[in-house]
């Protein structure tokens, strides 16, 4: 099947910013201490939850979030769509594990995760895509797996044409948390929190943070 143009420019547009948005993001999370703490949360929760404790970071980027994940003591792995991502993930955190795919057709067993973590990888997805990320979350998650994803607040379209130094070509959407419920709940699963923040000095907009769970039945 022929892939998407807007698929291809995404993936491009990230091997190609992938060692500077390394450099630049990689100490991110230091700065945000409630960006942490909603990590922290879903970690823990996921560790409670009785299924398996594997959290995948689904868009992982160059494993940033994983290894923070694997910090606090979580087991984690990474998958991203960019193998530029991907090779600066490997070669920044020896230890773990990252292998590249999609969000919407995962190579992974069904009910083989305890958690699933979506920290700003759904952002370049138009709607239809976004539906099918969510169906695979439903499908990898466990009974009683925990999902945290995290988004960009708003309801519109921007085109970014440079980024972390580079020329790019990537649509960046935001959106509401009760569409991102909607979408998760026709998903089949079901919101247990929600968080709006503030932006903070370099960010355009306020931020998401939504938890959800695959219900045991």
């Amino acid at each position: 099947m022929t892939e998407a143009a807007h698929v291809t420019a995404t993936r491009r547009s990230y091997d190609t910013v992938a060692t500077d948005y390394e450099r630049l993001l990689s100490a991110q999370l230091d700065a945000v201490p409630l960006d942490r703490a909603v990590i922290a949360g879903f970690a823990e929760e996921v560790e409670r939850s009785g299924g398996p404790r594997t959290i995948g970071d689904l868009g992982c980027g160059t494993g940033r979030v994983t290894s923070h994940l694997r910090s606090i003591g979580a087991e984690a792995f990474g998958v991203d769509l960019s193998p530029g991502m991907i090779a600066v993930a490997r070669e920044a955190h020896p230890g773990l594990r990252f292998e590249v795919g999609s969000m919407t057709a995962l190579a992974l067993a069904d009910a083989s995760l305890g958690g699933v973590l979506s920290w700003y990888s759904t952002v370049h997805m138009p709607e239809d895509e976004l539906t099918a990320s969510f169906a695979e979350f439903h499908r990898v998650l466990a009974p009683g797996g925990r999902l945290l994803i995290a988004f960009k607040v708003g309801d519109e379209r921007v085109r970014l044409e440079r980024a972390y130094g580079h020329e790019v070509v990537l649509d960046v959407y935001r959106r509401s948390p009760d569409r991102i419920a909607e979408l998760l709940a026709a998903a089949g699963l079901v919101e247990s929190a929600r968080l709006v923040r503030e932006p903070d000095p370099r960010e355009k907009s306020p931020q998401g943070f939504l938890l959800a769970r695959r219900p045991r039945d």
